[in-house]
């Protein structure tokens, strides 16, 4: 059967259409996507999330309720901590794929604006939680929000953000027909299921109580980065392709574009974790925080199935440890290296993204919003910086 085709309508020729192509393709600065998009992504999270909650906006979040409300504190213990996060920035990739999306399938991304706060408040969520989990201490180069304000309303804030976009999900009723709100529904709630499976994975291989007996091989590391990172770059592409009225089958295929890429941008997020000048290690307190974590990436794996048994040993013996100790995360970031784990690892996120847009490539006619989407897809697996 042949792949089902978007639709875009244009006016150019092919001819023309495909040297104007050539000519943005070699113009693309993956930077200037990502901020082009920027400052109406924010203020678009402005828009749905009260910096300071009143009456009005708390009947909109919650319903009107039946005594007393104490605004100061909820101001104090829920939105002073959640735009304490989201005021410190962060690269918003997600919901720059969601906008990229609805431009490759013809529409406008004003059409799908709004959807980002689905994938961006629950993002930043679950950042508060795992930061909790990991006992990490810093984010976003400053002390994580459970150093700040304290591990109880750090975590009810956490949780608090994986409903609150609801409210701009209730709001689009009569908007957008009842299938797609249920639609929208469906795949929410599914990927909340996911994100929490992946994260009991990614617990269970370096949680010092609830360690896995068995190690996970390459298979198990790729399902828990699909649930976990993947799980909401596929949200957000399969909500911008529901918007966009596409079928079933094409709706499928962009989540799984998307999910590849987000596996590759997690598998270079480990990467970059072990370098010791990159912006991302310095933002979450130095070079080798996973290794102090004792967490399983593919470096590690790759290490323990191919390196020398005493090699693996070893890293085996420091990952317990969830040593602080600079020497003994230097030696173990050498035994990766020693046994290529880090140039394995890039290769995979090389193959899985090369995978992702081939497939997609057969489905999206030739405009500059698919060069756009190209230079981002190559953006998840090269990036250098924390951006």
């Amino acid at each position: 059967m042949q792949p089902a085709h978007f639709q875009v309508d244009f006016k150019w020729t092919n001819r023309e259409m495909e040297d104007r192509l050539k000519e943005i393709g070699q113009k693309i600065d993956v930077q200037m996507v990502l901020t082009q998009h920027l400052r109406s992504i924010d203020a678009t999270l402005e828009k749905w999330i009260p910096r300071k909650l009143n009456e009005e906006e708390l009947i909109k979040i919650a319903g009107p309720q039946r005594y007393s409300c104490d605004y100061e504190a909820l101001n104090t213990v829920l939105f002073q901590p959640i735009w304490e996060l989201l005021d410190r920035g962060g690269k918003k990739w997600r919901s720059t794929l969601l906008l990229l999306v609805a431009e490759a399938l013809g529409k406008k991304a004003d059409d799908v604006l709004d959807f980002v706060v689905i994938t961006e408040i629950v993002h930043n969520g679950s950042l508060i939680i795992d930061d909790i989990e990991d006992e990490s201490d810093f984010r976003r180069g400053k002390p994580c929000l459970h150093k700040m304000m304290g591990v109880d309303v750090a975590i009810n804030a956490g949780n608090f953000m994986y409903f609150l976009p609801l409210r701009m999900l209730r709001e689009y009723r009569g908007k957008l027909s009842a299938e797609t709100i249920l639609k929208c529904y469906e795949l929410y709630s599914q990927d909340l299921v996911n994100l929490h499976l992946g994260q009991g994975l990614d617990i269970s291989w370096h949680g010092s109580k609830s360690q896995a007996i068995e190690e996970p091989n390459e298979a198990n590391y790729l399902q828990m980065c699909a649930n976990k990172t993947g799980g909401l770059a596929r949200l957000s592409a399969k909500l911008s392709a529901v918007i966009c009225g596409a079928s079933d089958a094409q709706i499928e295929a962009v989540g799984n574009f998307a999910e590849s890429i987000g596996v590759a941008f997690q598998i270079q997020d480990d990467i970059l974790n072990l370098v010791e000048d990159s912006q991302l290690s310095a933002g979450k307190g130095g070079a080798g925080e996973d290794i102090h974590e004792g967490k399983r990436t593919l470096m590690v794996i790759h290490v323990f199935n191919t390196g020398s048994p005493e090699h693996a040993a070893r890293l085996k013996e420091i990952l317990a440890m969830k040593t602080s100790d600079a020497a003994l995360i230097k030696e173990a970031i050498g035994i990766l290296k020693a046994n290529n784990g880090i140039e394995y690892a890039k290769s995979v996120a090389e193959d899985l993204v090369k995978k992702a847009w081939s497939d997609i490539d057969k489905l999206l006619p030739a405009t500059e919003a698919k060069q756009k989407l190209k230079a981002l897809t190559e953006f998840m697996r090269s990036r250098r910086r924390h951006s």
